[in-house]
């Protein structure tokens, strides 16, 4: 049944700022879509830190959210219909999309997205698991590649390896044909170990600087004291990124580039190539 003969839908919506209990499941009207968006009928919404930290009220001073506010920023569902302007999806194709943040998101039944930040839903993957795909692989596409240029024969440690970041990075800079080298736990090293990484260190068990050095780019996504232990495995005019903030004063002590970023909406083309399906984000560094 299409959006337009339903009136209302189930959400999970904030009121205020606050711990959980500001979570509440409430009837909201069906969201409305424009000539180029897409209203995706949705199976599954992942969880990412993103989603607590605007529900606390941390990114209220970033970002104006206007009451009630609809968190989820990764979707996964079925296309209930497309506006006049959209050509490439169908009714009952299966998709991911990354919402933007600028308006209500995947905490519902239904999610209005532009068809930009639309793609095709992976067929080998369960649409439970590819809801997870969208953030945390732009995330580490970003950092790697548009703010880090990494290019293959160059090598990379990655911190948290395993975790949802981590373990897209891990993969991506593989596929590029770079040396990959990844921190994680015990538990994990198995698991990083399959994803691609040529050599997987367990800090549970020492010091990571005993294990390599001169890499051409860290991709931190730990921050704090992992990340003031990192600047000597770097070589000299190499890069640190990360997601969670770089202390230039030590990037510039090191001889090393540090680069920190978030991503960010990028005014683009609402045209209907493939390459422009969830493709709609940049990474803004300082």
């Amino acid at each position: 049944m299409g959006t337009a003969s339903i009136r209302t839908m189930k959400a999970v919506i904030i009121h205020e700022y606050g711990g959980p209990e500001v979570l509440r499941y409430e009837d909201v009207p069906v969201p409305e879509i424009g000539p180029d968006e897409v209203p995706i009928k949705v199976h599954a919404c992942g969880v990412n830190p993103i989603d607590w930290k605007v529900r606390q009220g941390r990114k209220k001073d970033q970002t104006h959210y206007e009451m009630p506010l609809i968190l989820g920023w990764d979707v996964s569902g079925t296309v209930e219909e497309t506006g006049p302007l959209v050509k490439y999806f169908r009714k009952g194709d299966r998709v991911i999309a990354r919402p933007a943040t600028t308006r209500n998101r995947g905490y519902a039944e239904f999610v209005a997205v532009r068809s930009m930040e639309v793609t095709l839903a992976p067929s080998t993957i369960s649409l439970e698991q590819a809801a997870g795909v969208p953030l945390a692989s732009q995330t580490a596409w970003v950092g790697l590649f548009e703010i880090g240029g990494l290019r293959p024969g160059q090598s990379v440690l990655i911190h948290g390896g395993s975790g949802g970041v981590g373990s897209f990075a891990v993969q991506l800079a593989k596929l590029a044909g770079a040396r990959v080298f990844a921190t994680t736990s015990t538990k994990n090293v198995q698991l990083v170990s399959s994803l691609g990484a040529d050599e997987v260190i367990d800090y549970t068990l020492g010091d990571f600087r005993h294990a390599v050095s001169e890499v051409d780019i860290l991709y931190d996504t730990v921050g704090g004291e992992t990340q003031a232990r990192s600047w000597e495995v770097i070589r000299k005019g190499g890069q640190l990124i990360s997601t969670l903030g770089v202390e230039e004063s030590a990037a510039a002590a090191h001889a090393i580039i540090g680069k920190s970023y978030l991503l960010v909406e990028r005014r683009a083309s609402t045209g209907d190539k493939r390459a422009d399906r969830c493709g709609g984000y940049q990474g803004h560094y300082r």
